[in-house]
């Protein structure tokens, strides 16, 4: 599992269109363990670019903050799950508690 988080400062950006950088961290969900982990700059904002470019990745699952429902609906045709709401923390701590379920949610914080 690669699971592809927004970065700003070193944790969860709330808006990933916009974010400096993009953590990639390759995940073992049967041992909730992280294997290893990449951050990449983002590429220049446009509209649609992110979900083909992080599946070009290896991305299967991308946190944010907060997500329109076009961008969910591009994630999800490139096969990658979009979970929203997630708190602006460290990628290690939203990864940790992801993959032991704990991971809590709240609104998304996008509405375009």
């Amino acid at each position: 599992m690669r699971i592809a988080i927004p970065l700003a400062n070193g944790k969860l950006s709330l808006h990933f269109g916009h974010c400096e950088n993009f953590v990639l961290i390759d995940a073992d969900p049967e041992q909730k363990s992280i294997i290893k982990q990449d951050i990449i700059e983002a590429p220049p904002h446009e509209p649609g670019l992110l979900p083909a470019w992080l599946a070009d990745k290896g991305a299967t699952v991308i946190i944010a903050g907060g997500m329109g429902q076009r961008a969910q609906s591009l994630f999800q045709a490139q096969g990658i799950q979009v979970v929203v709401g997630a708190p602006s923390a460290t990628p290690e701590d939203i990864v940790g508690h992801y993959l032991g379920g704990t991971l809590q949610v709240g609104n998304n914080f996008c509405d375009h």
